[in-house]
This record gives C-alpha cells, structure tokens and sequence, in this order.
C-alpha cells in the first residue's frame, strides 16, 4: 500500500496528546502533589518508610500525578544523595501477588525466570537487591482494587511490613495505592493496621473551568499556533465536565485535530469536536461497562441489540431482549422486579437513558435511550466480555 506525502497540518507534536505523555506540570494537581510530597518527604530525611492511597473516578489524574511524583521525588532523593528507586504496577495487567512481585523484580533484574519460586523466596531475592543497592523501593499499584479481589491483601501487608524482623536497619519499601473505590475496607485487620486513613489523598472530578485551562495547555504543547478555536476549547471541556474525565477530554481533542487534518483544515472548528464526540465515547464507560455484573451486562446487551434501528424502545421490549441474552448465554431469567431494580442501576451509571413517553402514546410508557455509546460498540463490547 502507498501512503500519499502528507500536507500542512493543525499538529505540531501529537504525542502531547498520548496517554503516555507524562507534562512536566499536572494543571488543577497542585494541592494533591503537595500533600503527596509532605507525605513522603520523612522517607528522604528520616528514613522513614510512608504509604499512601489515591482515589478518584477515572481521568482525574492518579496514575499521571504518580508517575510524576516518582520521576520528581527520585531527582529529589538523589540530590540529597539517597537511592530511591520506584516500580510502577498496573494490577489489572498484574492481578495476583506473584504477578506483582515478577514485576518488581524484573525491574532489578530484567531476566528474572517468570517461574519457579514461591512469593516467600522472591520476597527474600528482592530483599538482597534492596541491600545490594542500599536503595529505598517506592512501589505504585495502580488500580489495587482488582489485586484485592483476585488474591486478597497478603502481599501488600508483606510489603508494608517488609522491614520488621530488621533491627536497626533502615527502611526499604514504601508503597502508593491508587483505585477508583476505596480499598482500605478491602483489606483485612493486619494489613489494614499498616495504613493511615488520613494519607487518602481523593481526587474529585475536574469542572469545566478545569478541564478548559488543561485542554488549553495540551493546544499549547501538540497544535501549531492559532489551529484550535477557543470555542472548540470551551466545547471539549463542556463535555468532558459531565464526567470530570481529562482523559476523554484529550482524547476529543485529538481526534477532533485528526478531522481537521482529513479535512485538510486550517484549523480545528465546533464542528470538529461534534464529529469527534459521535466517534469516540468516554473511557468512563468502558471502565462501567467492565465493571457491571453478568445479568446487568446481559440487560444491556438486550438493550444494545434492539437499538441499532431504533432511537428509542420500551421496558418490555428491553426485558424480552434480556430474556433472550440470558437464554443465549446459558444464565437463568431473572424476574420482572429484578429487571426494574437492572435498569435504574444502569441508568444512574448513565449507560442508558429512561424517561416517560412522550404526548400521543397511550398511558404513560418507560422509554429507553443509549445516551453516548453507539448501539453496535456496546454490543461488542459486551458479548466480547461475556463470552469466555
């Protein structure tokens, strides 16, 4: 295949936009950078080990302040001539203990055997390479919550109590725990017991004035100047405000840059971001749709499958397309009050949309609308979580 030269476009550097991009500054994150440094500050100048816990909804900045803090506190420790070193865990990718531990220790030694020892033995081999570098271990799990239900609290409580049968040694391994829930009531009494409940740091939603200053310094970092309209600013963070998600707001930016581009654009206009909004939808509701049980799932694809030709359907027609998702599925039906209790959970998580009938329908009618995800994405996106 041969790809045309491209011409003049509104980007200057889209890798700006990528989730992976990591800002010299997180906007509208000063105050939890603070308190995150006031925490964790004793590790350097007492030698202190310190654990925190960061909680919020999805794009409102845990993972990238963490990532941040570790780049940034690591400076910091060597300046003062400590080695501090820092391993950052994804535990949806890493859901179980030994996992976690792999992941650690191939930081140390990257041809560690993915196999063969217990947690017991790669406890006591990452402990010899702490003391071989006379390091302090910053771990970040990031979304905890799934470890804790795959394998329960007992490597966390190992590590928070990695120093304790030392005497007179220094402290070696500090942790940061992020989620969307608040998984300190996850864990039980011993592991519990190592955690402060007042080191939570939350991160609430971002409002639209937020999320306008941090659109507006991505325009500065990925676009040539003069390309983004301050209207279509002010449009991407009117939408992205109704989550509080930065993520998606980044995301509608960039896509909204790619269609001025395919429209060879000199700029990227309302009708941009528009065209955008109907192409994508937020990583919020992937994130809800992952999370819901196997019978919401299967009321939703009911739902999902009757609405590719339709705007709206009724609460009957939803409940006959769930009777023949459960049926597909091998799930037992269940009964109508059940099925009510369903749709009111998915409609407070927004991933549907239910209102009375309107004038000219006979009595008064339940109608059902998808309000952002296009009707045949969520029915792939379903069935592909169903389906073992």
């Amino acid at each position: 295949m041969m790809f045309p030269e491209r011409g003049s476009s509104v980007f200057k550097d889209m890798s700006k936009l990528s989730f992976e991009y990591l800002p010299e500054r997180l906007v509208h994150r000063e105050k939890q950078t603070k308190r995150l440094t006031t925490l964790f500050r004793p590790i350097i100048e007492s030698n202190v080990t310190q654990n925190a816990f960061l909680i919020g909804s999805v794009g409102t900045g845990k993972t990238h302040l963490s990532k941040r803090f570790c780049v940034d506190f690591q400076k910091y420790a060597n300046s003062k001539g400590k080695n501090l070193e820092y391993v950052i865990v994804n535990c949806r990718q890493r859901n179980t203990g030994s996992a976690v531990l792999l992941k650690i220790l191939t930081h140390f030694d990257e041809r560690f055997p993915d196999r063969g020892f217990s947690i017991t033995e790669m406890l006591q081999i990452l402990r010899k390479h702490i003391q071989k570098r006379k390091a302090h271990l910053l771990v970040v799990l990031d979304e905890t919550d799934v470890l804790l239900k795959k394998s329960g609290s007992d490597l966390i409580y190992s590590l928070s109590r990695f120093d304790e049968e030392s005497v007179g040694q220094k402290s070696s391994v500090s942790m940061i725990l992020i989620s969307q829930k608040y998984v300190l009531d996850m864990m039980d009494v011993p592991s519990l017991s190592t955690f402060k409940r007042t080191n939570v740091i939350e991160f609430g939603k971002y409002a639209a004035d937020d999320l306008r200053d941090i659109i507006g310094d991505r325009v500065e970092l990925a676009f040539h100047p003069g390309m983004v309209e301050d209207q279509s600013v002010s449009l991407i963070a009117d939408i992205a405000s109704e989550w509080g998600d930065a993520r998606y707001a980044i995301e509608l930016l960039e896509k909204a840059g790619m269609l001025a581009d395919e429209e060879s654009s000199k700029e990227v206009t309302p009708e941009n971001v528009r065209a955008a909004k109907a192409e994508t939808y937020s990583t919020i509701t992937e994130t809800k749709i992952a999370e819901l049980d196997p019978h919401k799932k299967l009321v939703l694809l009911g739902i999902a499958r009757r609405m590719k030709r339709e705007a709206y359907i009724t609460t009957g027609e939803a409940e006959e397309g769930y009777a023949i998702t459960c049926e597909e599925f091998g799930e037992r039906k269940r009964g109508h009050t059940q099925f009510w209790k369903y749709l009111k959970e998915l409609d407070a998580l927004g991933l549907i949309d239910t209102r009375v009938s309107r004038e000219g329908m006979v009595g008064k009618t339940t109608m059902i609308s998808l309000p952002e995800i296009p009707a045949k994405v969520l029915e792939e996106r379903l069935e592909s979580g169903l389906r073992p």
